[in-house]
Formats: C-alpha cells, structure tokens, sequence
C-alpha cells in the first residue's frame, strides 16, 4: 500500500546519491516539487545542484535513492523520458544547434508536419508566439548564430516553454538578463506558477529569492543541509550555503595609483561604437556599466584586438598597438576574460593543466619543444594560489564548476604576467563565496600595480569594486563617475540618456555579445 502524498507534490527525490572517480557528488539529497510553487534551489558552485537537476532531465542515472513524479517512482534515462513525465530544463550551458534557425530550434525533434512534411510556416508562426511570450524581439528565421548571449536564453526559455511542461528547471536563467528582461521572465514565471506548473529555479542573486521563490532547499558538498522559507533573511541564506558568514560582499582595497597603462582614444567602428575615449591606471579598477546593447563587449574586444574597428587607438604603457592583432595586445601585456567563458575562454576537453599553459605555450617553448616541466610547476602554483577546487591538474575544465572554471581563465592571464586584464561579466553565474575570491584577487593584481577593467551588468558589483565607472549609452560614453559619487541612479540615468553627436544612422543594438549587430 503506497503512502498517502500531497496531492499537490509533482516531484520527489529521496536519498539520491551520485558519484564520479574520485569524488562524491551527492549524497543523501531530499528535494520536493509541490504545484504551483517556485522551489529555490541554493548552493555554491560545484555543491551538486548540476549533478541533481542532470538526473532529473536523464543526463545522469542516480548510484542510489529514488525519483517520483506524482507519487509514482520513474526511471529517467533520457531527454524523451523526461519530456514525456513532463520536465524539462533550461541549462546554464546553451543546448542550441548555431546553424539551424531560431524555430527550427524550438521544436527540434518535434516539428509539426502536414502531409508527412515539415509544415514550417506553421512552425515559425507557433516559435513567433512563443517568441513574444518571453518578450523577445527576433525573426523565427534567424539562425542562432547570429544571436548574442541574451537572446540564446531567451530562446531556450521559448523552447522549455513550447515543451507545455509539469515541471519546469530554470538553471541560472537570468545571469545574462537586464533589469527589465528579468522583469519580463519573472511575470512569465508567475503566470506559470498561477497555471499549476512547478518550477525549480537556480539563481546566484539572493534579491530574487524573496521576490521570486516560495520555498528555498540549500545543498551544501553534495548534501541537502536545510529548507527554508524564500523570506529567510540573505545572511542566513549565505550563511547556510557556504558554512560561513562573508562580512563584506565586495571588499575593495584601493591603493595608490600610478600613471596610464592602458590608454584609449576615440576609438571608432561604424554602426557599433563611436568616439571612446578612456584610461586605466596603474591600480586602478575602472568599470564600464551600460544597458545590454550599449557596447561595451564590443569596445574591449576591439582593444584587445579581437575585433576591427575604423578609427582611434589604443596605447599599453605609452605604445601604441596595430588594430585587430591580438598576439600584439598579449605581447603587450593585456589579457581578456571574456562574457562567454566556456565558449571563447577555455578548451573544455583539455585538463587544467593545459588550460592554464595556453598563453604561455609558446615562450614556454624552446626549438620546438615544450618546457612541460616548468608548465606542470607553473600551473600547480597557480592553481594553489588561486584555490581551484579540483581532483588534480589533470581533470577536465568542462567537469569543473562555474566559479572554479573562471578562476581557470584568469589563472592563464596571472602567469602570462600580464600588465591590463580586462574582465568581461567576471562573476556571471557564480556563487556568493566564489565572488568574493574573484574580488580579493582583483585586489592583489591593483596592489601588485596592474590595471584592471571590468564590464559588469551586476549593478552592486560595479558600484562596490570600482574606483572609477564609465557608463555607455548607444555605443558612446555617456558620463564618468567616481567612486564617490556612483550610485544605482546616478548610473542608471545615465545608462538610459542621449549622449551627444549619436549617429542618426546608428541602430538600436538590442544584444550585447553578439559580434556584428548589424545583421540583426
């Protein structure tokens, strides 16, 4: 005789446990999904939630325990049985094909035929719909390649939402979101929650929980340590996650600053970015807030010469570098931790080990040969210094967790010695302790003389470690604020002004990240 169950309970998980060679994983997780409720799910990286919500849509097969969806126990051996007990799963990682269209996308596997056929007008009109549910303004037609980082989670949104889901997993779905899209995904996840559905959501930003959440399940190594109201004070929450209480969330040191080591005049490219103008000094950090679409990705890029541009220049220390000629910039001394760190910052498949060597490989190299003694040392001091949570130097990046990945490809910048680093969204999807090891180490590359420049879309992350912020608007520089004087407002008002002299023929550039947006 089955025990009774809420009626309302869609989801149950009862003493899972999951381990990988050499390391657990999970172990002796609870975690319940009851209708109509938004179940935080709270935890640093590399606590397991990937692992528990990759069992949930059959990526993995649990060693031990027990799943049931409403009340009856299942076996998840894949996407399709996932899809056919009614869940599905937005992940952090984009799960798009580049070279199909935005539709095609949506309803891979899945497309509506009318005589044996592909019916695509049908197709693209049912992924227009679902387009404008989420808010996102993008042809059907569009190939996903063309899309900047935003518009590929709205897509994924679009596609979860198309699957017409009982339980829908959100992993980190608003990290690459503005003020106003997350507004937008927060109306759509309450209009599901009124419709009944049961939504596990993954977030690093503790402000959601209380606006968003219902009830909040913190996993700490591996196992489930509490349940908690989403009203429970952010302390506690910290507290509960990391095992600690973090005094200060964004402890800056400012030290002395020096002269210019990064100089940047009037640097120009038609239809992206016109006339910025800025400098970073020697222990300094300045920030560069904006709007998504303002572009600030697009101006780093074209600095450190991963993209042209037409006019203006660039100077390291006095030295003017040629444009797009990134092995220049690097010889230079600048470095570049992109948005996109899995797909432009590191080679997933390839150890720790030669993640961290990558920049240095070629001066570690003496007539052909790699100097893999030297290399191994180097990377094992980095990796210390740095606290990279890892089995060894040898395993995989792709198995390491978001917040120890990034220190991964700042780690390969630290030994190249160099003189700029330049952060593109340093702490996107990273938890609360992990960000605020990334702030110490920017604090000892300022005191050890380097200039850091950040692009950030965290608000309070700007605010709390910059000296100066420099605020974009319409591929301009709207205004520059000092420490002192930035504020949420003070910044956001300029974040949404007309700086002068804009271009009429400049377009509205809706998608920070993507490379040309022109062709949108």
């Amino acid at each position: 005789m089955k025990p009774d169950r809420n009626p309302d309970e869609l989801l149950r998980i009862e003493g899972i446990r999951k381990t990988f060679p050499g390391v657990v994983a999970l172990d002796s997780v609870d975690f319940d999904l009851r209708r109509g409720e938004v179940h935080v799910l709270l935890g640093e990286n590399g606590a397991g939630k990937s692992t528990l919500i990759k069992m949930l849509s059959g990526a993995y097969t649990p060693d031990a325990g027990r799943i049931t969806v409403g009340g009856d126990e299942v076996r998840v051996h894949g996407a399709q049985d996932a899809e056919k007990l009614g869940i599905a799963t937005i992940y952090q990682e984009f799960n798009l094909v580049p070279d199909l269209t935005v539709a095609e996308n949506i309803f891979l596997g899945r497309q509506p035929r009318r005589f044996g056929i592909i019916d695509r007008k049908k197709m693209e009109r049912d992924a227009e719909a679902l387009l404008a549910r989420v808010g996102v303004h993008v042809s059907p037609r569009a190939r996903v390649r063309e899309l900047g980082i935003a518009r590929l989670q709205m897509v994924e949104i679009a596609k979860a939402l198309s699957l017409d889901a009982r339980v829908l997993i959100m992993d980190e779905p608003t990290a690459v979101l503005t003020s106003e899209e997350v507004e937008k995904l927060f109306a759509i996840v309450r209009q599901l929650r009124e419709d009944g559905v049961g939504i596990v959501f993954i977030t690093h930003h503790l402000e959601e929980i209380a606006a968003l959440g219902d009830r909040v399940t913190v996993i700490r190594d591996g196992r489930s340590v509490g349940q908690v109201p989403a009203s429970t004070p952010e302390d506690e929450l910290v507290r509960l996650m990391v095992g600690r209480s973090i005094e200060q969330q964004y402890p800056r040191e400012r030290p002395d600053t020096g002269g210019a080591l990064l100089k940047v005049e009037g640097l120009t490219r038609d239809g992206v970015f016109h006339d910025v103008s800025f400098e970073v000094r020697a222990g300094e950090v300045v920030g560069i807030a904006g709007l998504v679409g303002a572009g600030r990705t697009e101006v780093v890029r074209a600095v450190f010469g991963a993209d042209p541009y037409d006019g203006g220049s660039v100077e390291v220390a006095g030295s003017r570098l040629p444009r797009h000629d990134v092995n220049a910039a690097m010889a230079a001394g600048v470095g570049l931790v992109p948005e996109d760190r899995k797909g432009q910052g590191l080679v997933l498949d390839q150890s720790v080990e030669e993640n961290l060597g990558l920049v240095t490989l070629r001066s570690a190299s003496r007539g052909g040969f790699v100097d893999r003694k030297g290399q191994h040392t180097a990377a094992e001091r980095i990796a210390g210094r740095l606290g990279v949570r890892m089995a060894g130097l040898g395993q995989h990046v792709r198995t390491l967790s978001g917040g120890n990945q990034q220190k991964v490809v700042i780690g390969k910048w630290l030994l190249a010695d160099i003189r700029v680093l330049i952060l593109d969204e340093p702490t996107r999807g990273i938890d609360v302790g992990a960000k605020v090891e990334i702030y110490q180490l920017i604090n000892q590359l300022t005191a050890a003389g380097h200039a850091v420049l950040m692009i950030s879309s965290d608000l309070p992350e700007v605010l709390g470690m910059s000296d100066r912020v420099l605020v974009m608007a319409q591929g301009r520089i709207a205004g520059e604020l000092a420490a002192e004087d930035a504020t949420q407002d003070s910044v956001m008002a300029l974040a949404v002004s007309t700086p002068t002299a804009v271009s009429p023929t400049t377009p509205d550039l809706e998608e920070e990240g993507s490379r040309d947006p022109r062709k949108h």
